[in-house]
C-alpha cells in the first residue's frame, strides 16, 4: 500500500512538475537577463546607460515576478526526488533478511567494519 501511495504521489508530482515547465523555463532565463543586466549596469559609465540598463531590468524584473509560481514546479521536482529516494530505500529494506547464521551475520559485520 505504501508504494502505491508513493507511485501516485510521484504521478501527481510528475504532472504538476510538467504543467509548471514552461514558467520554470522563463523564470530560469529572466533571471539569467537580470544577471546580465546587472553586469552591464555595472560596466555602463554613462548616467543614460544606466539608467536605460534599470529600465531593462525593471521590465525583466516584472517577467521573473509573473512567473514566481514555478517555484510550484521546483517542490514537484524535489518531491519527486523525495519520492525516488523513500521507493528505493524501502527496496533495500525489503532486500535485507534477518538471519541466525552465524556466517551471514560475521561477514555483516566484516561489510560494517571494513566501512
Amino acid at each position: 500500500m505504501k508504494k502505491f501511495l508513493l507511485f501516485v504521489a510521484a504521478l501527481i508530482a510528475l504532472a504538476v512538475l510538467l504543467a509548471n515547465l514552461g514558467p520554470m523555463i522563463l523564470l530560469g532565463v529572466s533571471v539569467w537577463l537580470l544577471y546580465v543586466v546587472f553586469k552591464q549596469f555595472t560596466k555602463s559609465e554613462s548616467t543614460a546607460g544606466k539608467i536605460g540598463w534599470v529600465i531593462l531590468g525593471l521590465i525583466i524584473l516584472s517577467v521573473a515576478v509573473s512567473n514566481i509560481y514555478a517555484v510550484v514546479g521546483l517542490a514537484a521536482a524535489y518531491a519527486i526526488y523525495w519520492i525516488y529516494k523513500n521507493w528505493t530505500s524501502t527496496k533495500a529494506e525489503d532486500t535485507q533478511v534477518q538471519s541466525n547464521d552465524p556466517f551471514t551475520n560475521f561477514e555483516k559485520q566484516w561489510a560494517e567494519l571494513n566501512k
